[in-house]
């Protein structure tokens, strides 16, 4: 094996990829099967194990609401115990509710801080404490390019991420010490199925010319950045929010 490929090797390691049964999660889950890695796919789609056996027999698929408060925790325990250990965790799963903040609804905000910043916290805690017990670890968690400039109608949306970045930088430092790295990924728009729907047309158009590179990222864009932040190559990387947003935020 070339120090290139151990540098970008995940053989023997073991990842928990929530939101991973479609778009953005499953492309990261099937770059870190293609890797070497064992993956646990955890999505509230009743078909998440069906999806997960299309990676090979020895990944799992988990249909787990991440709202429900007791869910990381048991989601976490459960791949643990299946694999042996848990060596990286993605937080994929999210939920955009748009409207304008004079009309958003207490109900949306709270799914949104729900599922988008409170779930990734107690699957990283749970995650943390296997991890830090070993000595090793990393944690991904995916921004977005509305945790750093405001959009139009995003107001719950955009806080979420934001705070999902500062607390990827709290866990950084903290865990750090401990041989675990926690990093954020912040991608404009991605186009994925939900992405190509809700971008179509002339409001699609409209924000490609807002980004400098002129068009939207590919799933599989985004599942190369989490892969590098979970291979042996990013040891160093620790507290990072990487845009892949073509420079939308650089304006």
């Amino acid at each position: 094996m070339s120090p290139y490929d151990r540098a970008f090797s995940l053989n023997g390691l073991t990842a928990l990829v929530t939101g991973g049964a479609s778009g953005i999660g499953f492309a990261i889950a099937s770059a870190f099967a293609a890797r070497g890695a064992r993956v646990a796919l955890v999505d509230r789609d009743s078909g998440t194990a069906e999806v997960a056996a299309r990676l090979g027999a020895q990944h799992i698929g988990l249909a787990v609401d991440v709202a429900q408060d007791d869910a990381p925790r048991r989601a976490v325990d459960e791949v643990a115990a299946r694999f042996g250990a848990l060596d990286i965790l993605v937080n994929n799963a999210g939920i955009a509710r748009l409207a304008p903040a004079s009309e958003a609804t207490r109900a949306d905000w709270d799914l949104t801080m729900a599922v988008n910043l409170t779930a990734p916290f107690l699957f990283a805690q749970a995650a943390g404490a296997h991890m830090v017990a070993r000595g090793r670890g990393r944690i991904i968690n995916m921004a977005s390019q509305a945790a750093s400039v405001a959009l139009q109608s995003h107001v719950a949306y955009c806080t979420s991420k934001a705070a999902l970045v500062g607390m990827t930088k709290v866990l950084a430092l903290e865990w750090g010490p401990h041989g675990v790295t926690v990093n954020a990924i912040s991608p404009t728009v991605v186009e994925t199925d939900l992405g190509r729907k809700a971008w179509a047309g002339e409001v699609g158009d409209a924000m490609r010319q807002l980004i400098p590179s002129r068009r939207f990222a590919q799933p599989d864009e985004v599942a190369m950045a989490a892969l590098y932040l979970a291979s042996p190559a990013a040891a160093m990387v620790n507290g990072a929010d990487l845009a892949i947003d073509g420079g939308y935020t650089i304006q």
